[in-house]
């Protein structure tokens, strides 16, 4: 079919913050959209396929710094390996922008000035009592003991300069489109705390400028505002199409926009379905037709740091399991809706399990009795009758079934149960061989029909299997596909059984798929993994702390800390008090809160809910898997309208930096610290 002829369809997945290496969490984002985009152009649509980097920032200026480079020249080295990441993962997208190409810097000035211009951006202040090390503001009412609500340190009354963006005005609308269009926020359960928790209290005007930090897009008109993170980030979606704001937009624009898939992680979901749509509004543009936010694929013990060595990189793991290996984990592994968990016990698990045994000794037996029977003649005798057409037709159904069951969880974006239903087809070959017994068969000659009928309906149920494996693990569909000597199946001709000619012949040495791993030899491999990131990361830090000596002219990158003593207290004062190990088994950002991150700490039986102000110095995905020393006995109370039942205790230097409180030793959640 021409591509004139084929309706189109435009996936983007968020771009990756340029502030360094990306892990398998946010490489399973790329692959889960290639999967989605390999297979609707199966099904006949014209994708466009978008991805990329957001380059601007105070995190990359700083990380700059502290690297002893300019920011451009630490974001093209992030940027490129980056993109040699979603290279290495066999990801088919057509686009790969950059929020410091040219072209996208000067449209985003262009519709900066645009709304500005039509009274949607506006100059204001921020104006209240100030949190230096947070870098926020806060009202009388927000203080909690007249200090700041996030760290707990003095505030000063401040101002500071900054444009807005009039979100309210929108609103209204906003509220309308969600409700008249159920499938724009997917899952359901991500739009029903995007309509309670923010857009039916009410929006707040949005900054859309700092002053604070140089590297950004400046404010053409008013060059000391560079334009803050979402207006610049979230418009790439249409700056990569060739979108004009001066409407004078290219042909891709034209073609497909609006977005057919906006797929993201559920902690930016709020940006994409509340401040990105927003904003289209006020450029007079359509919506995209469905923001999906995916949920995030979580380290198996939780302890992901670089400091520990443990994080879980996209080509570390493909040196030891391949990339389609890779690939089938992240997208097998995580449900619709929940967290997915990914540990090198499991890696080992599945590839054994799934990989090696269900399809890759399938494939091999097959194309084996094939060459061992018949020379690799496949030849379709049509010889069934009774119990044997019986077993045939239930085989033919099953694998039809299962095709039709793919298309559905597809469109659904049920990614990983649409998997799990070809892997259906292959677990029924192999029930099938069992059932039919070809080796009892070859010793009959008078069976000899039969014998080729069954390895026939074999190759068939494999192709087809193959063929769609193929928008997940293209490498090898590819292999399946050569050594059974056929062509990849069209997916409008996979509602007939039968289609393989017959007198075909597989190769005649078939290729090992998957071979089955030694899970002590993988965990000897990942411990060197492990030592080489902990040995780069203390270079990494030692040089950070080189650069931010030369900078400041400080003869130690640390420094004594003498404080204001408080008052003395009783042993029986600090005996009041409760000190227990935690472990984060969850976290996330506080929504309306700059600085809070809301944790899910196991505390031996319970879980308890921590609100801290630290999150301008761990991510959530950091937090989760740490061991923290907690104060359990504080009575409740509400941060940011968040209910906190605890205290996470960390360490304060003179700049404001915090590092958590760990015990020394891998101690039982729940053990007492006295």
């Amino acid at each position: 079919m021409c591509s004139s002829c084929r309706k189109p369809y435009y996936i983007t997945t968020a771009i990756a913050y340029t502030s360094g290496k990306p892990h398998i969490g946010n490489t399973y984002e790329i692959v889960l959209a290639d999967s989605i985009a390999r297979f609707r152009r199966e099904q006949g649509y014209d994708v466009r396929f978008q991805t990329g980097t957001d380059e601007h920032g105070q995190k990359i200026e700083e990380k700059a710094s502290q690297a002893g480079v300019t920011p451009k020249e630490f974001v093209d080295q992030v940027a490129g390996q980056i993109k040699e990441i979603w290279d290495l993962m066999n990801t088919s997208y057509d686009k790969f922008i950059r929020t410091t190409d040219a072209d996208h810097e000067a449209q985003v000035q262009k519709i900066f000035k645009k709304l500005y211009d039509q009274g949607d951006i506006y100059k204001g202040y921020y104006e209240g009592l100030y949190c230096t090390p947070c870098e926020s503001f806060f009202t009388e009412s927000q203080l909690v003991d007249g200090k700041c609500p996030d760290c707990g340190r003095p505030v000063q009354p401040a101002k500071e300069e900054a444009y807005f963006f009039r979100m309210s005005k929108y609103a209204p609308r906003l509220i309308e489109h969600i409700n008249s269009h159920p499938e724009f926020i997917q899952p359901v359960s991500r739009k029903n705390e995007m309509m309670n928790n923010f857009l039916l209290p009410g929006l707040q005007d949005l900054c859309v400028s700092r002053t604070s930090f140089s590297w950004g897009i400046p404010v053409s008109f008013d060059p000391k505002h560079v334009t803050y993170v979402w207006l610049d980030a979230l418009t790439n979606y249409i700056t990569g199409l060739g979108y004009d704001c001066d409407g004078n937009h290219g042909d891709l624009f034209k073609k497909y926009w609006p977005a057919d898939l906006h797929l993201i992680g559920k902690d930016i979901i709020r940006f994409h379905t509340i401040y990105w749509p927003i904003f289209l509004m006020a450029l007079d543009l359509p919506l995209p037709k469905q923001v999906f936010g995916h949920p995030w694929l979580l380290q198996g013990d939780g302890k992901m740091s670089k400091s520990k060595g443990n994080v879980l990189y996209a080509d570390d793991l493909v040196n030891v399991f391949g990339v389609d290996a890779v690939r089938y984990f992240v997208l097998h592994e995580m449900p619709f809706e929940n967290d997915g968990v990914i540990s090198w016990e499991l890696m080992v698990e599945r590839m054994n399990s799934d990989l090696a045994n269900i399809l890759g000794n399938l494939v091999n037996r097959t194309i084996s009795m094939s060459n061992k029977y018949f020379g690799g003649l496949v030849e379709n005798k049509n010889a069934a009758e009774g119990e044997d057409a019986s077993v045939d037709e239930d085989l033919k159904a099953s694998v039809l079934a299962s095709v039709k069951k793919t298309v559905e969880k597809m469109d659904q974006l049920r990614v990983a149960d649409a998997i799990t239903s070809i892997f259906e087809i292959f677990r029924r070959c192999n029930k099938y061989i069992d059932e039919t017994m070809p080796w009892a068969l070859a010793k009959d000659e008078a069976k000899k029909d039969r014998l080729a009928t069954v390895l026939y309906n074999l190759t068939e149920a494999i192709v087809i299997g193959g063929s769609l494996l193929e928008s997940f693990m293209p490498e090898t569909a590819e292999k399946i596909l050569s050594q059974l000597n056929a062509e990849k199946r069209k997916l409008d001709e996979m509602d007939t059984f039968g289609l393989y000619p017959s007198g075909n012949k597989v190769t005649q040495t078939p290729q090992i798929l998957f071979a089955r791993l030694d899970l002590k030899e993988v965990l000897a491999k990942a411990e060197e993994i492990q030592k080489a990131q902990m040995a780069a990361h203390a270079a990494e830090n030692a040089g950070q702390a080189e650069n931010a000596g030369q900078e400041e002219g400080c003869a130690s990158s640390q420094q004594e800390i003498d404080l204001e003593p408080k008052p003395e207290i009783t042993y029986d004062d600090f005996a009041k008090l409760q000190f227990q190990v935690g472990e984060i088994i969850a976290c996330e950002a506080v929504p309306k809160s700059k600085k809070l991150l809301c944790s899910q700490v196991k505390v031996g039986s319970q879980v308890r809910q921590i609100v801290s102000g630290i999150k301008a110095h761990y991510t959530p995905e950091e937090m989760v898997g740490k061991k923290v020393m907690v104060v359990t006995n504080l009575k409740p109370a509400k941060l940011a309208g968040v209910l906190s039942e605890g205290m996470i205790l960390c360490a304060e230097d003179a700049e404001g930096r915090l590092a958590l409180m760990k015990p020394e030793k891998d101690m039982p959640s729940g053990a007492e610290i006295c």
